[in-house]
């Protein structure tokens, strides 16, 4: 999960460039030709010459303009070895070449930012190639720790951190082995693996020089970038597969590493596996290990691109640099680590705008922060790459590294922040990532009558009873043929009992979920094509009918409301009657009329159990089924509406004076965030989003009778410009008079936020009419199906829909993620406590008028996304445990509650005894009865006995005188 958290304060924020990409001036002052300035004019003859780049070498003022804007505490850069010696042999430095170095450095220290300086990035001088063979001759080694020596000699007294060679793997391989980088050499293996060897040489002669003689006064630390792709097992218990991505690990990072930051050698399995590998004697293994003060880290596209170069054993790359650096941790006994390069690339054509390298340095840097504080790995600084868009090796410039934008072609070339130059900016300022998006968890809870519900979706009915034995009067003789089955005896018929409510199985299973579920409230939806199989009212299907009755009915008695959806449309099953569908479906106006016919007779059959209707589902979504053109998705949505605000009209003319019910339709309402903080353009497509997705049916019906004027406005724009021809349809006054206010409530499904970005689009569809593309953020948790947890999310639409139609009452209908998990379902856990938390803070600290949250949903069903609390054979899932308890809780409380919860756990349990101990009482009370009724009997039999016997005894007396 994405962390919030700040690094800690001595942590180093960089930038880097290398010399070759941004200098430019490949023959200016003096300077010699490198093997990269052949090797474009000879083997990339479609890109032009690096004069067309950056021009750094000219421009210095402007790169110190562009590290100040960013507030980096260091600079790496390489020095360009032919531009102070043309020829690569040390003898008297080029003045020019000097002067720029000296320059930079000097005005890097009076900005307080420290010069990074790598010796050698891959611009070899020319002559050396031509007159050694470049590195593949040992001979380099010595010519190399001479030119170290004179920077030392010449720089050290203001630079603290020294790389000798950048990336030596892409320097063997590809420059000696597929031959995609200068020199450009497609020699045999054994020439890339003797190249390495010598470069391993080079950087070991030239760390021991300067430690030798130069770091006792200098006090500086020198290291080599390594870089590496990292990869992961297709089976992650399967121990070959885990094997093959540790050699995979050891032939790329290995080959290099181990020798510098291990024991000396290589990796044993590559040693056994490429029997010409060079060799170490012992004096140069013990010469060799421990050759670096940190482990300079490189992991970008230069490591994965081209990937068929990368030896990856059949497993998966990855982008997930947490877990290499646990690698490099392990193997390497916990160095100290400077991710020396990282970041990504974008097109050419890209300019400023460069969202996806602002998601992929948030998901890069991220990692880097959960291994610091989560893995204890000692990580203390990070180089983004790179400063400026320049020559990208093989790729030339077709593709774009650069925090800034730069016009190759201008004669200015200035230096323009794109996106990821003000994220970058942003991270450095608050030294890591702050949640701006969520306020501290609220403790509190919702209203005492609050509504706490579970969603289903269509709930098939039972075509016929499934207890024939309680209805069925024929009389059957069992197994009198020895076959073991009844046999029906003719002509004889017994008395039988009426069909009852418990005689469908599936209701009884319903029960025995909900009562498992807690809630208040049961959202399910009807079959429109099983009640009204012609679509009107010729025939009604009075058994299915019935068997929805008794749901309602059967669910009251466990104190359960329902809210009936009576329409719910999905991708794969429209839910309309076949007659309907037909004549065109909701293309023809004439379906309107017939939802009208068969809400009312919901509304008369059922009305009288059920409080909360929604009319229809999602119509904002059929547009993936109307989806021929724009005209007809625009269609079908007005007809909707129409028959929506029929069936409102329907219910609010006819029912409600004696049902007293309430009527909506669910709108989809996910939010739209803008992909890119820093461009408007995002901003307004996350809008349009809003606007063509929510507002669409809300407008009309919550607020103008109409649809949204942005809607229609941009509609219009992009037919003037004849990228469409859509045509939103037209409300009559009376229809607008019919829709405007035909909602009791507002009810949103809302499941996930968007990431929005402006992306024009042509031709007649509702899709290309708004402009937009969904960007994927890699850093947010996100599930099977890729919906992205997003809980401050919800909070935000629910302000939003507040804003925009005022200050009515709100259910939310389905909120809910899929979780693969049968047994522990912790993604779910996590996704309901923090959605609910959001809510809560809506309704407390936002006043939204939120009445109800309805969990999505009951039951999954096979072969589908994984939503539901119980599995398709009603086995249920941990998460059931963490609803009850938001319900039971009504919220988050703290250590008191407004609703009182003690006197009602009192009024509970005296509930639950009543309810469990009903036939006891019955019985006692019957006991009772009938001892109250002898004892009245007694006592009038008595005094009736004592009347007689005063009469007789007056009798007597009267008689005696």
């Amino acid at each position: 999960m994405f962390l919030y958290d700040t690094f800690p304060k001595e942590f180093l924020w960089g930038v880097g460039t290398g010399a070759f990409q941004v200098e430019g001036g490949w023959k200016k002052d003096g300077k010699g030709f490198s093997v990269w300035d052949r090797f474009i004019h000879s083997e990339l003859r479609d890109a032009d010459s690096t004069d067309a780049s950056s021009d750094s070498y000219t421009l210095l003022d402007k790169d110190m303009a562009a590290l100040d804007f960013l507030g980096v505490t260091f600079y790496q850069f390489s020095i360009s070895w032919s531009r102070l010696f043309p020829t690569g042999v040390v003898a008297a430095p080029n003045e020019k070449g000097l002067q720029y170095y000296n320059t930079l450095i000097d005005s890097l220290l009076y900005r307080n930012i420290d010069p990074v300086v790598t010796l050698y990035h891959w611009d070899l001088p020319l002559m050396l190639q031509e007159k050694y063979g470049g590195w593949k001759n040992e001979s380099v080694i010595d010519i190399f720790n001479d030119y170290a020596t004179f920077c030392f000699q010449t720089f050290g007294d203001r630079v603290k951190y020294w790389i000798t060679i950048h990336n030596p793997y892409l320097v063997a391989w590809h420059g000696y082995g597929t031959g995609i980088h200068a020199p450009g050499e497609r020699g045999k293996i054994t020439t890339v693996y003797s190249v390495g060897h010598n470069l391993i040489k080079a950087h070991a002669k030239v760390w021991h020089n300067y430690k030798t003689h130069f770091q006792p006064y200098q006090k500086g630390m020198i290291s080599i970038v390594l870089g590496s792709h990292w990869i992961e097992p297709n089976k992650s218990e399967d121990a070959l597969d885990i094997s093959k991505c540790q050699q995979s690990m050891e032939r790329v990072l290995g080959w290099f590493a181990k020798p510098i930051h291990g024991d000396g050698d290589y990796p044993e399995e590559l040693k056994n596996e490429l029997l010409f590998l060079p060799r170490f004697t012992e004096d140069e293994k013990n010469y060799i290990k421990g050759t670096a003060d940190f482990f300079a880290f490189s992991f970008g596209p230069d490591n994965f691109k081209p990937p068929n170069t990368l030896p990856k054993m059949g497993q998966n790359l990855s982008l997930n640099l947490r877990e290499v650096l646990n690698w490099i941790k392990l193997e390497y006994n916990n160095p100290r680590i400077l991710i020396a390069e990282n970041g990504w690339f974008t097109d050419s054509h890209v300019k400023t705008d460069d969202t996806t390298a602002i998601y992929m340095m948030k998901n890069f840097i991220n990692k880097v922060l959960q291994a610091i504080k989560h893995d204890n790995i000692d990580v203390f600084g990070y180089t983004a790459w790179s400063l400026l868009d320049g020559f990208e090796w093989q790729h030339a410039y077709n593709i774009r590294r650069g925090l800034f934008y730069v016009d190759f072609k201008s004669d200015k070339k200035e230096r323009i922040p794109k996106s990821s130059a003000l994220y970058y900016k942003q991270i450095i300022q608050e030294n890591g990532f702050f949640p701006t998006e969520s306020t501290l968890s609220l403790q509190a809870q919702f209203s005492c009558d609050f509504s706490w519900g579970i969603t289903e979706s269509v709930l098939k009915a039972e075509s016929v009873a499934s207890s024939p034995q309680f209805c069925d009067s024929s009389l059957y003789l069992w197994n009198i043929t020895g076959d073991g089955l009844l046999h029906k005896v003719k002509g004889v018929k017994l008395k039988s009992r009426p069909p009852q409510c418990t005689d469908f199985v599936s209701i009884k299973k319903q029960l025995d979920l909900l009562e498992k579920m807690k809630v208040t409230h049961y959202r399910f939806a009807l079959d429109w094509s099983l009640i009204l199989p012609n679509g009107d009212l010729s025939v009604v299907n009075r058994q299915v009918l019935r068997y929805y009755r008794c749901v309602i009915s059967e669910v009251l008695k466990l104190n359960v409301q329902s809210m009936v959806t009576l329409y719910y449309p999905t991708h794969a099953y429209l839910g309309l009657p076949g007659p309907l569908l037909q004549t065109g479906g909701w293309l023809n106006r004439s379906t309107a009329y017939a939802f009208q016919d068969y809400a009312a007779l919901c509304f008369q059959e059922l009305g009288d159990l059920v409080k909360l209707w929604i009319t229809i589902n999602e119509p904002n979504r059929l547009s993936d089924v109307y989806n021929r053109s724009s005209n007809d998705t625009y269609r079908a949505a007005h007809n909707l509406l129409i028959a929506h605000a029929m069936a409102w009209k329907t219910y609010d003319e006819q029912y409600r004076s004696f049902q007293h019910g309430k009527v909506s339709l669910s709108l989809h309402s996910d939010w739209a965030e803008p992909a890119n903080p820093y461009f408007e353009s995002h901003s307004k497509a996350a809008n349009r989003f809003l606007q063509f997705e929510i507002g669409w049916f809300a407008d009309p019906i919550f607020k103008t009778g109409d649809y949204p004027a942005a809607m229609r406005e941009y509609i219009s724009l992009k037919n003037r410009k004849g990228l469409s021809y859509s045509s939103l349809p037209s409300f009559t006054s009376e229809e607008k008079q019919l829709i405007k206010g035909a909602a009791d409530f507002y009810a949103l499904n809302h499941f996930t936020t968007r990431f929005v970005i402006h992306e024009p689009q042509n031709g007649s569809q509702y899709e290309s009419d708004r402009d937009i593309q969904f960007l994927q953020d890699i850093t947010c948790l996100s599930s099977p199906s890729r919906l992205a947890v997003v809980p401050w999310g919800v909070r935000k639409v629910l302000r939003w829909i507040k804003k925009t139609y005022g200050d009515i009452d709100i259910y939310i209908t389905a909120n809910g993620i899929d979780d693969q998990s049968l047994d522990n379902d912790e993604l779910r856990n996590y996704y309901l406590g923090k959605y609910v938390q959001e809510v809560l803070k809506a309704y407390y600290i936002d006043k939204v008028k939120i009445k109800g949250y309805y969990a999505f949903k009951l039951t999954e069903e096979k072969l589908k996304p994984r939503f539901g609390f119980f599995t398709s054979d009603s086995k249920g899932k941990p998460s059931i445990k963490s609803y009850n308890n938001l319900i039971r809780n009504n919220g988050f409380p703290a250590d008191y509650s407004v609703c009182n919860p003690s006197n009602q756990e009192k009024q509970c349990s005296f509930c639950l005894f009543i309810s469990q101990k009903k036939p006891l009482i019955f019985f006692a009370c019957c006991l009772f009865s009938t001892l109250i009724l002898l004892l009245t009997i007694t006592v009038f039999h008595k005094r009736k006995r004592r009347k007689r016997f005063k009469a007789k005894s007056i009798q007597r007396i009267c008689l005696s005188f």
